[in-house]
């Protein structure tokens, strides 16, 4: 079989960078060319890859995070971007490139995790991973606490991602939040949450100048998804969710695990995901119900 040269940390070489994004649009329709432009990649998301010349046929990246929960901190590694090229497939090197990662990183970090596609569930118990059963939190609108309900909601300025004093403060929060959430969250990762601000969200972005947050949430119905709360200072959730709220809403979803003590929301597993969470090794401490922020996922 026929050897590749192992190339890492090419944020700066163009060519290289080029074509890894060029790949990552072949195999998972991702663009990620604005987002390191806008100089967006940092030293927390490494790639590692096989090269064919000058062209990347094969790659593992790793993201540098901090986990928190419940007062609790760990040193964690999430796995991503794991691809190859449909000429390339079938010779090993996905197996090569993740051996290769947990070899150079198992020992400096708790834990390593990553979020894996319906089509590829057997492939990382291989390199002991274990699957972890998230869960989703819900909570009805009427029983969302009413602290401020008798106050008239803060105005909401939709954010543009092309505009550059906006774009320069989504830089500043992502650099500075503290976690959604001191239940389970994660900080150190302005990388990801960036990316979620330019490619995945760009229309869902909006700024509560009465609160000081970025809120990234949309409305389905009756239905209010709030995927993100990225404030520089803890706050209270609900108070925030006050402000999204419309007439048409009745439940509430948080895309990660809610600060909140509320009683009324609900915690149930997630049976079906397009997201499977992996962790090598085992999770010992986790809580019963636990979900790693959407925003955090590489």
């Amino acid at each position: 079989m026929r050897e590749y040269q192992l190339i890492s940390d090419y944020k700066h070489n163009q060519t290289y960078k080029k074509s890894f994004n060029e790949l990552a649009k072949q195999v998972f329709q991702l663009d990620f060319h604005e987002w390191y432009t806008r100089g967006c990649w940092n030293d927390d998301y490494i790639c590692y890859s096989y090269v064919d010349g000058e062209k990347v046929i094969a790659n593992v990246s790793v993201n540098k995070m901090i986990v928190t929960s419940n007062g609790r901190t760990y040193q964690a590694l999430q796995l991503g971007t794991v691809m190859t090229h449909p000429d390339y497939r079938q010779q090993g090197l996905a197996a090569k490139l993740t051996n290769h990662v947990i070899a150079k990183y198992e020992k400096d970090y708790d834990f390593l995790y990553l979020f894996a596609n319906p089509s590829v569930l057997d492939f990382y118990p291989k390199f002991g991973f274990q699957k972890v059963q998230e869960s989703r939190f819900t909570l009805m609108t009427s029983h969302v606490k009413a602290k401020t309900t008798t106050a008239p909601k803060a105005a909401l300025r939709k954010l543009d991602v092309d505009s550059a004093d906006d774009f320069a403060r989504m830089k500043e929060f992502a650099a500075s939040r503290v976690p959604v959430s001191t239940r389970w969250g994660v900080q150190g990762s302005e990388h990801l949450s960036l990316f979620y601000f330019l490619i995945v969200f760009p229309d869902s972005l909006y700024y509560i100048e009465e609160e000081d947050v970025i809120v990234l949430f949309e409305r389905e119905g009756d239905l209010l998804h709030v995927f993100d709360i990225v404030s520089k200072r803890t706050v209270d959730s609900e108070r925030i969710i006050e402000h999204l709220l419309s007439d048409e809403t009745n439940v509430i979803q948080f895309h990660f695990m809610p600060e909140s003590d509320n009683e009324h929301i609900q915690a149930e597993w997630i049976t079906e995901t397009d997201d499977t969470l992996f962790v090598r090794p085992s999770l010992q401490k986790k809580p019963k119900h636990f979900l790693f922020p959407l925003t955090s996922h590489a």
